[in-house]
């Protein structure tokens, strides 16, 4: 026997859906492919320690059906433990781009299926939509009390200058050992609260960032530094809003994203613009990305606010948060202040992707009201926005 050949072992499902970390080339350029534990984790000793353990056993339908499908084993951590995990594909698997309210609930439904089976998920997933996703699952996944991790690549997991390698490992090697229940994202050795998120460069592998919040994690070369204060506890946010049903998982299906919309408010913006898309037909809820800390064009009498203000009335839930990476929109300037009288809900410091979600999410909830729907954007659920109690400007 080797030394560790008895070591306990943690069992993580992979979900692929696709995006950069498992494309290869082709005619018409890089395109997601199959076969990513054959093709680009058997081979490396990094996620497989040569030992081929027994398959394991997969659920792969509402109906409970089971297939036994190869899994791997990382060597031994500095922990003491190893990760054994297996893969799981999307039938399709999608550019991000490509990538909905129907996806979000592919996912979602893969984890709740297989969710006595593994200690943790990690989600592959193009960086284009990354932020959606991990915002949409952070509000789906109700009574969560496991890791779910999504990571990506600024690079195909083959190319050989790439951070697949590192993104995958580090989420495995965390879904595995240690028990964060919440909705992650994991890039370049920072574990972000998913809802929290947001992509900041195009090609960079610091590609992702939480300008509002802390990471949840960073990875060193010897020990994961895990900021246990921030991991929010289990179903804490469920209790706080009232929300606390049954232990097991819970998945807030059908969001749909057609009826909310975002739109970001730019120098010289009129009403008229402003008033033809909040008629769009369908239309129930405005992300409206203001400047500063909250402000747009124009005074309590000027069409702008007047348009605003009609929407509101007419039952469209209008979402206030900054155009500005980090800080809060606040009512602190006259402009603001008018937004906050006409109706617009302030959404502090949420990221747009976490406030277009959890909009998505609020307005899908069976009986939803726009009062109730519009009360609960300013107030925390799943530690999406920090809430505000005090003054903006105070002596320290």
């Amino acid at each position: 026997m080797t030394l560790g050949d008895d070591a306990p072992e943690s069992r993580v499902l992979i979900v692929v859906t696709g995006g950069t970390i498992c494309m290869q080339p082709s005619e018409d350029g890089l395109v997601p492919a199959r076969g990513f534990l054959k093709q680009c984790l058997g081979p490396r000793p990094s996620f497989n320690d040569g030992s081929y353990p027994e398959p394991l056993e997969i659920i792969t339908s509402p109906q409970g059906h089971r297939k036994a499908v190869q899994s791997l084993r990382t060597p031994l951590s500095s922990y003491g433990r190893r990760v054994r995990y297996c893969v799981l594909e999307f039938d399709d698997l999608l550019d991000s781009s490509s990538v909905d309210a129907r996806s979000w609930d592919q996912i979602a439904r893969i984890i709740q299926q297989n969710y006595a089976l593994f200690a943790g998920f990690v989600v592959l997933h193009g960086t284009d939509s990354l932020a959606y996703t991990s915002s949409a699952l952070s509000f789906m996944l109700q009574n969560l009390a496991k890791p779910v991790i999504l990571t990506g690549a600024q690079a195909p997991m083959m190319m050989l200058q790439s951070d697949a390698h590192d993104n995958l490992l580090g989420s495995l090697v965390i879904a595995g050992h240690f028990a964060i229940p919440e909705v992650c994202l994991y890039f370049n050795f920072k574990l972000l609260r998913g809802n929290r998120a947001t992509k900041v460069a195009t090609d960079d592998f610091d590609a992702f960032a939480s300008p509002n919040m802390l990471p949840l994690a960073t990875v060193s070369s010897s020990r994961t530094h895990v900021r246990w204060n921030l991991v929010l506890r289990r179903r804490t946010a469920e209790m706080r809003n009232g929300e606390a049903g049954e232990e097991k998982l819970q998945v807030q299906s059908e969001l749909d994203t057609a009826p909310v919309a975002c739109l970001r408010v730019f120098p010289g913006m009129t009403a008229q613009m402003v008033d033809l898309f909040l008629h769009t037909e369908g239309l129930r809820g405005l992300i409206l990305e203001t400047f500063g800390s909250g402000n747009t064009p124009g005074g309590p009498d000027s069409p702008f606010t007047r348009v605003l203000a009609d929407a509101v009335s007419r039952g469209i839930v209008i979402v206030n948060v900054s155009q500005c990476l980090s800080g809060s929109v606040s009512s602190i300037y006259a402009p603001a202040m008018t937004l906050q009288r006409a109706g617009v809900t302030f959404g502090q410091d949420m990221t747009t992707e976490a406030a277009l979600t959890k909009l998505a999410y609020l307005l899908a909830q069976p009986g939803a009201e726009v009062e109730g729907v519009a009360e609960k954007m300013s107030v925390d659920v799943k530690g999406e926005l920090t809430e505000r109690t005090g003054t903006f400007f105070e002596h320290p």
